[in-house]
Formats: structure tokens, sequence, C-alpha cells
């Protein structure tokens, strides 16, 4: 027993010596670059609240210069940028755009992430634009999961937290 300890301590010793360390917050852990697909097709307020902490956490530990990162919502995904408010006005049952949510956006697009918005679930939703939080024209694609496939294909990693 008193050997193993004394070897752990040695191979200790001899790490701090030849300058191995774990890589730090601020170098990205050596992540790299990465290009990175969020899928969002959920109601779920908590959920989405974990997933846009997910994606926080994921900035921090690459930084955002070395992260493509885009959020796909499709069907009750879009929940996440319908303000509560609009709701009635369409085929939605909730929406999650109350004022820590949109923040919690804000912040993330202030880093470049950025957030897609399926035609078809606006149509068949009965959507207006006008109703979701900070979404213009350029944030709309024809279908949220044929644009997880095309990213996908260019290699984006997918992640649905």
């Amino acid at each position: 027993m008193k050997f193993l300890k004394f070897l752990s301590a040695s191979m200790l010793a001899g790490a701090v010596l030849l300058g191995f360390s774990s890589p730090s917050i601020a170098d990205g852990h050596g992540y790299g670059k990465q290009t990175v697909v969020y899928h969002v097709n959920y109601y779920d307020a908590k959920r989405q609240t974990g997933a846009l902490r997910n994606i926080q956490n994921h900035i921090n530990a690459t930084g955002a210069e070395n992260l493509d990162l885009r959020v796909v919502m499709h069907g009750n995904g879009l929940s996440l940028l319908l303000e509560p408010d609009q709701v009635a006005n369409t085929k939605m049952k909730s929406g999650s755009a109350n004022d820590d949510m949109t923040a919690r956006i804000a912040n993330l697009k202030n880093q470049g992430v950025t957030f897609k918005i399926c035609a078809n679930t606006l149509k068949g939703r009965k959507v207006e634009l006008d109703y979701l939080y900070d979404a213009d024209e350029s944030d709309i694609v024809p279908s949220g999961v044929a644009e997880i496939a095309h990213l996908q294909n260019q290699g984006f990693a997918y992640l649905r937290p």
C-alpha cells in the first residue's frame, strides 16, 4: 500500500515538473472550432431554459469565436420565441418568451448564436413573425427538419437537449 501511495505521489510530482496540467477554461480546453445545431421541438419551458443554459455552457467551454452554433425550432419548439400574450392568436398552446427567456436569448444572440424558425410551423400553427421575440425574415428556413439534415450534411454536430 505504501508503494502505491509513493508511486501516485511520484507520478503527480513528475507531471508537475514536466509542466503537464489540465487545460484552463480560458483556452477552450483545446476543443478547437465547432459547428453545432441544437434542435428544439418541445413546449416545456423548463427544458427550453435548460437548453439555453447548455448553449451558454457550450460557449463558455469553447469560446464564442470557436463556435458556429445554430438553434433550429419547429413544431412545439417555436414556443421558445412565442410571446405569451400572442398564444391566443395561434394554434400553439403556450409561449415561453417571457422577460427571463428573452434576456437569455438576447445574450446568446450577442455571442453569435442564430435561431432558425421553420416556415412550415409558422404556416401550420398560424404564427405571424411579429408574434415572435426578435425574429425576422432572415431567421426563417423552409423546413426545420430539412435544415437540421442539411446542417448535419455540412458537418454540424447534432444536439437535442
